[in-house]
């Protein structure tokens, strides 16, 4: 009866340790390629106080 529990413990253990998960690290073969399609609109806006307006045109001959 001790034997067959002994053999039963040892027959566990060996399952046991065949059941163990194993992870493996591989780099790969190929480079890693990231292609961004981006769009960037921007629009300025500028505002302008109608006295500097007035002293900025084309008329002033400043430009």
């Amino acid at each position: 009866m001790r034997l067959r529990g002994l053999l039963c413990i040892v027959l566990l253990g060996i399952l046991g340790a065949a059941c163990t998960p194993t992870v493996q690290l591989a780099v790969p073969n190929e480079p890693i390629n990231i292609n961004l399609n981006v769009k960037i609109e921007h629009e300025i806006y500028i505002k302008v106080d109608k006295a500097l307006d007035s002293i900025i045109n084309e008329s002033s001959g400043l430009f």
